[in-house]
């Protein structure tokens, strides 16, 4: 059963959890070990950490909705976790963005629930989208999710978004509250969504915002880094704080620990001086074998570097100089 606890004390707990499932995720893969625990948010949200990216659950009369799904191998434990929470049946997956470590398990758990009668879904999908849960995202996710990417064939047709928007922003209302979609352009991708649970004051940032490593700039999935910073400080401009007590607006990132506004300007900051610093060597005509060199994340690195996985040091310092190179051109 979920665990209910201060906000503090979720922290803690999320960080150790997390550390497990990071590992697990970046590393080689053994689902058969990875172990879904549940958070308790508010009375009627949860979030669920596996091995993949960090799950919002909201519950109620009206049925269940989830921000994002994680891998495919791992859907029947999340539907376990699932029906400790709630017996209603799943109506909505909200998908932050395509990649499949947030998407994955998008088939198999909207097989498992169903869409509410007189629902939007893409036009073209047939009679098959209006069967399982509705998955709700940007289009542009739905536009890669359906195309193959270089030697990846296109994402599994079950699985692709059927109710899609192409504005800045979505609302919908689901268990008695407002839920807002925002769509920054080109920040980690170019199909983000921030997931605002209004009477809740829960914010779920996909990998905008992450606590296990520096940015993920997808720069082949329309990612900058300007474009980061920009997602953060609209994130930012949603929040709430208490000052020197549990409370205020919580924040689930794509991975790691549950989080708050302090959490947030702290990442901010480091995004920020990052920038600043490769910018000002750009401008001096400093290559990228140079920049690399004079190591601009180094006081960060103890906290977000790492020379193995996907995402190293390296691989991020890199993504910064192409995206930021050119920002710099265009002044």
């Amino acid at each position: 059963m979920p665990t209910t606890m201060t906000k503090a004390s979720l922290l803690i707990l999320a960080a150790a959890l997390v550390t497990v499932a990071s590992a697990q995720n970046r590393g080689q893969q053994n689902f058969d070990n990875v172990e879904i625990h549940t958070l308790q948010l508010r009375d009627n949200m949860y979030m669920l950490v596996g091995a993949g990216g960090n799950i919002t659950v909201q519950v109620g009369k009206d049925g269940v909705l989830l921000v994002d799904t994680e891998y495919a191998q791992l859907s029947n434990k999340i539907l376990a976790a699932i029906r400790k929470l709630s017996p209603e049946p799943i109506h909505y997956i909200i998908n932050t963005h395509y990649h499949g470590d947030h998407t994955g398990g998008n088939e198999n758990i909207r097989k498992a629930g169903n869409t509410i009668a007189g629902g939007n879904v893409a036009g073209d999908l047939g009679a098959e989208a209006s069967e399982g849960a509705a998955i709700v995202a940007h289009n542009n996710v739905l536009l890669r999710l359906s195309m193959p990417n270089g030697n990846q064939p296109a994402a599994p047709q079950g699985g692709w978004p059927t109710d899609t928007y192409l504005s800045d922003m979505k609302k919908m209302w689901f268990n008695g509250e407002g839920i807002v979609l925002f769509h920054p352009e080109h920040a980690h991708t170019d199909g983000d969504s921030i997931v605002y649970f209004k009477r809740n004051d829960v914010i779920a940032t996909g990998d905008i915002f992450t606590m296990t490593t520096y940015p993920i700039i997808d720069l082949n999935g329309g990612g900058s880094f300007q474009g980061m910073i920009d997602a953060v400080n609209q994130i930012l401009d949603l929040t709430d704080t208490v000052y020197g007590q549990d409370g205020g607006t919580l924040i689930v990132p794509g991975h790691g620990r549950l989080c708050d506004t302090g959490d947030l300007l702290n990442y901010r900051e480091m995004i920020t001086i990052i920038r600043d610093r490769i910018v000002d060597m750009i401008h001096k005509g400093m290559t990228l074998g140079q920049v690399k060199a004079a190591h601009p994340t180094l006081d960060y690195d103890p906290l977000y570097g790492t020379s193995t996985g996907f995402w190293t040091t390296d691989a991020f310092v890199e993504a910064a100089y192409k995206s930021l190179s050119q920002t710099a051109k265009k002044k």
